[in-house]
């Protein structure tokens, strides 16, 4: 094994949007700190970052107040200003909310006060017709126009941070390839062990996503919940069907699940996708139906949260495993958007997997969620909209790091 000799300020733990954003911070704020993203696959972005919607989500739905909210709404200016700063491709174009029922009317007003509450700027109430003037082959009976919704490419987000972190200090970088294997906290410094070097740091900044509670057991934490995978499987719409979609359309997501609902998005780099369902993975990073991790599924299904949450949802979840294996009933699912969809236009695409932050007793943990002990920050839960708020997040965590760590950031 190889001992790096160097001693960093901060290491930072994941190559994700996240954890390059709390790099780039940090090392923007403290131009004089060394600082190492250490990232265990061979490629940056690799897994919830480089799997998302490609969206640039606006803020519209979040509980005013929360940190998701404040995160997301300040994250997404500052997010378009650094893709037009530094030529990545995006496109603020736009979305729109579509309720196609009665039942739907009372919670698509409830979000529009959160998005009023939440700053969101430009949004209207649209009727059917104006649904139909900015999306010619959409129905819908009323609706949210949210013009300062956009699509991404949140892996050159992520690479154009990691550039910009190697040029800030001379002895600043990212490696890939390095899973951390363990954690040893001295007096001055804290050994880095992965499962091919050694590294010393002063402090360390744990960004694991989908092993976030891993890490943070690793670390001698006890952390309240549990993160337990929802894979999300998208389908593509056919070359001569893309034309149905000019930018995005959403539906009126059910409020009981923490998830948006199936909708269509027209891809920053090409194509329209819709998706994604929500189905519980037997595998945290497994992108396959069928993909299958013995530790992951016995870590998941011996949490009581999980069977918490499967008594409670347990006919969404059966509702959702049928759509992941039926292209007839996701069809079905997505017509209701756009009625002249056929069953031939949808091809099968990619998927993602969510880390779905669970409590003892089966409620999920719906807002972000940062600890810090000793010379340690953990972010513990950072949901959708992380990807968006990435650069807010790294604001956020910089500031802790100079109360805890007595930074002084400029």
């Amino acid at each position: 094994m190889q001992t790096n000799a160097s001693l960093f300020d901060f290491i930072v733990v994941g190559g994700g949007a996240v954890g390059l954003s709390v790099a780039y911070k940090l090392q923007l704020r403290n131009p004089d700190l060394k600082i190492l993203v250490l990232e265990k696959e061979d490629q940056l972005s690799a897994h919830q970052t480089g799997h998302n919607s490609g969206v640039i989500h606006s803020g519209l739905y979040y509980k005013p107040g929360s940190y998701k909210a404040k995160n997301c709404v300040s994250g997404r200016r500052e997010l378009v200003k650094f893709a037009q700063t530094h030529n990545v491709a995006h496109d603020v174009c736009g979305k729109v909310v579509v309720a196609t029922e009665e039942i739907e009317l009372p919670f698509l007003d409830k979000i529009f006060s959160n998005g009023l509450a939440n700053d969101t700027e430009g949004i209207q109430k649209i009727t059917g017709d104006q649904i139909r003037e900015i999306e010619p082959y959409c129905a819908g009976i009323a609706g949210i126009w949210v013009p300062c919704t956009g699509i991404i490419d949140f892996p050159g987000v992520v690479y154009k941070l990691a550039e910009l972190l190697d040029g800030m200090h001379p002895e600043s970088r990212v490696l890939t390839g390095q899973e951390v294997t363990g954690v040893e906290h001295g007096e001055d410094e804290t050994t880095v062990f992965t499962k091919c070097a050694t590294f010393k740091t002063k402090q360390v900044i744990f960004c694991g996503g989908l092993q976030s509670d891993r890490l943070a057991k690793m670390d001698s934490l006890k952390p309240e919940a549990e993160i337990v995978g929802f894979r999300g499987d998208y389908y593509d719409l056919t070359e001569d069907a893309e034309h149905k979609v000019k930018n995005l359309i959403y539906p009126v997501p059910n409020p009981a699940f923490p998830f948006l609902g199936v909708h269509f998005t027209r891809m920053v780099l090409g194509g329209v996708e819709c998706g994604p369902n929500a189905v519980f993975t037997f595998k945290r990073e497994g992108y396959g139906k069928t993909d299958f991790d013995l530790k992951d599924t016995t870590d998941a299904l011996s949490f009581k949260g999980t069977w918490a949450l499967f008594r409670k949802h347990w006919k969404f979840g059966i509702d959702e495993y049928r759509r992941a294996f039926s292209k007839k009933l996701f069809h079905k699912q997505v017509s209701r958007l756009i009625p002249s969809l056929t069953m031939d236009e949808l091809k099968p695409g990619r998927s993602g997997v969510r880390a779905m932050a669970l409590g003892q007793d089966g409620e999920m943990i719906e807002d972000f969620r940062i600890e810090y002990k000793g010379n340690a920050i953990h972010i513990l839960n950072a949901p959708s909209p992380a990807a968006t708020a990435c650069l807010a997040i790294g604001d956020e965590v910089a500031t802790i790091a100079e109360k805890q760590f007595g930074l002084k950031v400029s």
